[in-house]
């Protein structure tokens, strides 16, 4: 089961790792893009971990929903809606819920997906952030169905990202800033699929120390 404490632990981890890889990301998106995804993922989370001491109290849903509002009013780009989106969509998923189950997780998961697929209309393929999620999806769908233990669900869901990640270096991008560029964006890895891994990556991390 994950508390409200373990989700702000995840949200802390985030934080943590957005601003550690602030100049990864952004080096990535100088590439194909604006230059400024992880100077904006950054100023979203700094804004959002302002909050945290307010955040102890709320339940899981609040805290999603917290996160999610804070991002859509300050991140710049479409990352700003985009995470925002999500957050909130996984908001809605975890409402009335004090804790949550394996599948609640995976329903969350599923949430923040849809949020982002719902805003930014991209499908997989196309070179975004989508391509790192929706395997991970996939990866905690087939572990929940084989009963596998939290920490198994999240760490299967990361290893997934990763490979979504990866998969976008050769890809050419039809969505979004980089589309722009036309064959000039493939070689490169997408920002967006990079950062989603890495707070797939950190929310392994949290239900491996559960």
């Amino acid at each position: 089961m994950m508390t409200n404490e373990d989700t702000l632990r995840w949200l802390e981890r985030v934080a943590d790792v957005l601003h550690e890889n602030r100049e990864y990301l952004t080096q990535l998106d100088s590439a194909i893009g604006d230059a400024d995804h992880g100077i904006n993922m950054d100023r979203g989370f700094t804004a959002v971990r302002d909050k945290f001491s307010a955040m102890a109290s709320m339940d899981i849903a609040t805290q999603m929903r917290t996160v999610g509002s804070t991002l859509v009013s300050t991140v710049g780009g479409a990352s700003g809606p985009l995470y925002g989106t999500a957050f909130l969509r996984a908001g809605g998923a975890a409402a009335g819920k004090t804790e949550l189950a394996h599948a609640d997780v995976v329903a969350m998961l599923d949430a923040f997906l849809g949020g982002i697929v719902a805003r930014g209309k991209a499908q997989p393929g196309e070179k975004t952030m989508v391509d790192a999620l929706t395997p991970a999806l996939a990866a905690a769908k087939q572990a929940l169905t084989a009963n596998a233990s939290l920490a198994e669900i999240t760490a299967r869901a990361a290893a997934a990202a990763e490979e979504g990640m990866k998969a976008t270096i050769p890809m050419l991008a039809t969505k979004g800033r980089a589309s722009y560029l036309g064959e000039r964006s493939i070689g490169h890895q997408d920002p967006g699929a990079t950062s989603s891994w890495l707070m797939l990556r950190s929310l392994a991390e949290v239900c491996a120390n559960m």
